[in-house]
């Protein structure tokens, strides 16, 4: 932190202190004209206004709080820089990555003196290891229809992947739909697997300044077709002959990149599933500025073992939409 920086925090915080107390003191003191505990002449509906002095537990309390915050701000960080007379910091303070942070986790457990929330974790995973072990020696096929480690799963999934697909799986605009068995990279138990251990990095490419206006209407025109929707049937033809540009990740067909066996993530584009909207104006902005979708990387958050019941989970409800 700048050194001015530092000192507008602490002018601010003092200053915010001094009014309080000032303030506190001002009130305690009769302003009104009119001896305590009588009458101020005022009369609201019947309710007569007293002249009522500050209870003395509030007073007390709020003087108590006062002489806290004095303390808490000389004892711990809080002003600027200034580090506090008992030089308190937070757990892995200054830390910048999740590679620092384990490193910091296995030095502090090596000298015997975890933090508390590691102390935690190590006692939760000592107790709750042994339930996952159960699970990892059956395959995933096994696991999706095993009622108690589908509900296991779906406690895991609620905590880190809802978020963004949802509480439901069902997704949102730029977040996929795993109900539905439409997968952009694989929705195989190694493809599941290999998507939320090392993430996913997807980009489709901005063609506004290619194609221009016009083009980009074509083209929105002939992808839209593809789908089975009604469309002005010239721009569809001539958006069919600038579709080269997008066959290398979509394929000529339009299926998409899995449909030929490419890493690309390209969407198929036949099947009236949008990520980011099926509209005309939507597609338009796709065409025109791009998109990039990122997946994080749980590995090293999760470990296999806990990936392999949330694979069962998510493998089991696009199994149960194929059945249906």
């Amino acid at each position: 932190m700048s050194s001015f920086w530092s000192a507008w925090i602490i002018v601010l915080t003092i200053a915010c202190l001094i009014v309080c107390f000032v303030l506190l003191t001002w009130n305690l003191k009769n302003h009104v004209g009119v001896p305590e505990n009588e009458t101020t002449g005022h009369e609201f509906d019947g309710i007569t206004e007293i002249n009522n002095p500050l209870p003395k537990w509030w007073t007390i309390m709020f003087y108590a709080t006062f002489a806290w915050s004095v303390f808490y701000f000389a004892a711990y960080p809080g002003l600027g820089s200034w580090q506090g007379l008992f030089g308190w910091t937070s757990s892995n303070q200054g830390i910048k990555s999740l590679a620092e942070s384990k490193a910091a986790v296995e030095a502090r457990k090596a000298a015997g003196v975890p933090s508390q929330l590691d102390s935690e974790y190590m006692v939760a995973n000592e107790t709750f290891d042994k339930e996952f072990a159960k699970y990892t020696s059956r395959s995933v096929e096994e696991l999706a229809k095993d009622t108690d480690a589908l509900q296991v799963g779906q406690r895991l999934f609620l905590q880190n992947c809802s978020q963004c697909h949802g509480s439901d799986a069902r997704g949102q605009k730029g977040f996929p739909n795993l109900s539905d068995n439409d997968w952009l990279y694989g929705g195989t138990v190694d493809k599941l697997k290999e998507t939320i251990i090392h993430g996913r990095k997807a980009a489709m490419p901005a063609w506004g300044e290619a194609l221009g206006a016009q083009g980009v209407k074509e083209m929105t025109a002939y992808v839209l077709s593809l789908s089975g929707r009604k469309v002005n049937d010239k721009d569809a033809a001539a958006g069919q002959m600038k579709f080269a540009m997008c066959a290398a990740c979509h394929g000529m067909d339009g299926k998409g990149s899995l449909a030929h066996g490419l890493p690309f993530g390209a969407p198929n584009l036949t099947d009236k599933v949008w990520l980011y909207g099926g509209s005309s104006e939507a597609v338009e902005q796709t065409l025109t500025a791009g998109r990039n979708g990122v997946m994080p990387a749980f590995g090293e958050r999760l470990g296999e073992d806990k990936i392999h019941v949330i694979v069962a989970y998510v493998y089991s409800l696009s199994q149960n939409q194929k059945a249906e």
